[in-house]
């Protein structure tokens, strides 16, 4: 029986994988960049007549399709596991957890999602092993 931990962030995801006791681990890194600066910028808003126009919309919708793809591939890599456990300190997993529930085919493999805090690579291990002995 093949159980996957997914402990995610908005910078980088690890998709623990547990197979009996063979411990499969993998990063997936998110392209998202919250504070771009393009080159030439001066000033946050331009100015026409009476018209002040900023890039914040832009800039919003480019970060949504940014992570929306980094979600579809985290999604893509634990597609054939049979149990899903989500946690992590950030916000991103509940993005993650509303992905998996549309889509069909996975929506009855998750299991769980938590709140946890900052771990180091053998905390997060231990914590999905933890979780599913248990």
């Amino acid at each position: 029986m093949k159980k996957t931990g997914i402990w995610l962030d908005q910078k980088e995801a690890n998709v623990i994988t547990l197979i009996g006791d063979i411990v499969n681990n993998k990063t997936i890194y998110s392209d998202i960049e919250t504070r771009e600066r393009f080159e030439g910028e001066s000033k946050t808003y331009g100015r026409f007549g009476d018209q002040y126009l900023n890039n914040e919309k832009s800039k919003k919708n480019k970060i949504n399709d940014l992570t929306t793809k980094y979600l579809n591939s985290i999604i893509k890599e634990v597609e054939q596991t049979d149990e899903i456990l989500i946690f992590g300190p950030a916000q991103t997993k509940i993005k993650l957890e509303n992905l998996i529930h549309n889509n069909a085919k996975i929506s009855a493999k998750l299991i769980e999602v938590q709140k946890a805090e900052n771990m180091t690579e053998n905390q997060k291990v231990a914590y999905v092993k933890k979780f599913f002995n248990n």
